[in-house]
């Protein structure tokens, strides 16, 4: 067995990562707006506040713990600074898409708080996937004002699921019917 020199073993040691891999990476370093993860790349992979969830103003010192393991997804190898970008809700989103789609395929009913409250409907997320429910499917009579729904929660059913163009509808009204008229027979 020939001597290996140390930057043989060092050049070794260090994997090829590429666009699009799931790598498992450990948090060295935890600031508010961005988490540095050792990748075992030749470069330390960050994480920033955007491609770690959805929320805006949330500081990731309160949900990220140094040491932690994380399971990541690689964006892009080279920023230009030599950093590797990386992205926990893509993965997030990933799971959430199988989550809805089980949710969509067995009629389950599902429970989300509403993210915001917009001109044509609200909109909730579930594991990271934004469901949108049109305000005329909310209720089961005319809602004028859809801002009293706003941080709320609230059970709904997947009504349309298409992953492809990325649209998830979900369905309030379908509940409320079947709850008044279970109401009804009671009467």
């Amino acid at each position: 067995m020939s001597e290996l020199t140390f930057e043989q073993m060092l050049e070794e040691s260090l994997k090829t990562i590429r666009t699009g891999e799931v790598v498992t990476g450990t948090v060295i370093d935890v600031k508010p707006d961005e988490a540095i993860l050792n990748i075992g790349y030749k470069s330390d992979g960050i994480l920033t506040r955007n491609e770690y969830t959805n929320e805006q103003n949330i500081d990731l010192t309160t949900v990220i713990k140094t040491g932690e393991a994380m399971e990541v997804k690689v964006i892009k190898v080279n920023d230009g600074e030599g950093q590797v970008l990386l992205s926990y809700k893509r993965i997030a989103a990933e799971k959430g898409n199988k989550r809805i789609q089980e949710a969509f395929e067995n009629k389950e009913v599902l429970t989300a708080k509403v993210a915001q409250v917009l001109d044509g409907g609200l909109s909730v997320v579930v594991d990271e996937v934004r469901i949108f429910i049109p305000a005329s499917l909310v209720s089961n009579v005319y809602e004028k004002d859809l801002q009293k729904y706003a941080g709320v929660e609230i059970d709904f059913v997947i009504s349309e699921y298409n992953p492809k163009r990325r649209r998830y509808i979900g369905d309030r009204r379908q509940l409320m019917a079947a709850k008044k008229s279970e109401m009804q027979k009671e009467l």
